[in-house]
C-alpha cells in the first residue's frame, strides 16, 4: 500500500487507498474495530489512477492494488480461524528477517521500489515453503488454510518479480541473486526471536 501511494497513484487515489487501509491498521496497532468491519472494509471497488507524470503504468498499479485486496482478504482469514479457536489477537513487532532484508535496500530511486518488490518475492516465496512444511503438522481447518494459501503465495511471488522486472530498465537477476545471499543468511543463523520467518532457534 505504501509503495502505491508514494510512488504511483494521483492524490485523490491516495487519499482513497488511505481511508481504505486506515481500519486495518487500527485494528492491527492499536486493537480498535472487528473482524465484521474489516471484511467489509475489503470490498473496495474504486478506480485507483496513476499519476499523469508517473513512469508507472495503470496495469502495474492494477495489480498491485489485487496484491493488497488478496493480502487483507488473508489477514480476515486468519482472523476468523483465530476467533474459532479463542485466540486473541495481539500485535507483535516485525522479525529480524524483515528488518534485515529492507537493511539492504538501495536509497535511490528507481531502484528502492525494485529492492522493496524483490524483498517482497522473497518474503511470499519463503512462506510457500513454510506453509508446505507446517502444514502436514497443523489441524485439518488450519492445514487446509496453509495449503490454499500455498496456490496465492506462489503468485505473488512471480508478481513481484515481474513487477521489479517492468520498472527496471536492467535485468534484476543480478539483485535478485544477491537477497538469496542475504536471506539465506537470516534463516540459516540463529534467531533470539521466534516466528515464522525466524531463523534457527538461538540456543
Amino acid at each position: 500500500m505504501l509503495l502505491i501511494k508514494k510512488y504511483a497513484v494521483d492524490q485523490n487515489s491516495a487519499v482513497d487507498l488511505h481511508h481504505w487501509l486506515r481500519p486495518y491498521e487500527a485494528f492491527a496497532y492499536k486493537n480498535i474495530g472487528d473482524l465484521k468491519m474489516l471484511k467489509e472494509q475489503n470490498n473496495f471497488s474504486k478506480n485507483i489512477i496513476v499519476k499523469s507524470d508517473s513512469p508507472y503504468s495503470q496495469q502495474l498499479i492494477d495489480k498491485m492494488v489485487l496484491l493488497i485486496k488478496e493480502e487483507l482478504h488473508h489477514f480476515c482469514q486468519v482472523l476468523e480461524i483465530m476467533d474459532k479457536k479463542g485466540i486473541v489477537y495481539q500485535s507483535i513487532p516485525a522479525s529480524r528477517y524483515a528488518k534485515g532484508m529492507f537493511s539492504h535496500v538501495k536509497t535511490y530511486e528507481p531502484d528502492t521500489l525494485i529492492d522493496k518488490l524483490i524483498i517482497g518475492a522473497y518474503i511470499e516465496a519463503r512462506s510457500c515453503e513454510r506453509f508446505a512444511r507446517l502444514a502436514p503438522y497443523m489441524d485439518n481447518d488450519i492445514a487446509g488454510f496453509y495449503f490454499s494459501l500455498l496456490r496465492s503465495e506462489a503468485r505473488h511471488f512471480q508478481d513481484y518479480l515481474n513487477l521489479a522486472q517492468s520498472i527496471s530498465s536492467k535485468d534484476i537477476l543480478p539483485r535478485i541473486q544477491e537477497f538469496g545471499r542475504i536471506e539465506a543468511e537470516l534463516i540459516s543463523s540463529p534467531d533470539k526471536d521466534f516466528k515464522f520467518h525466524s531463523g534457527i532457534p538461538a540456543q
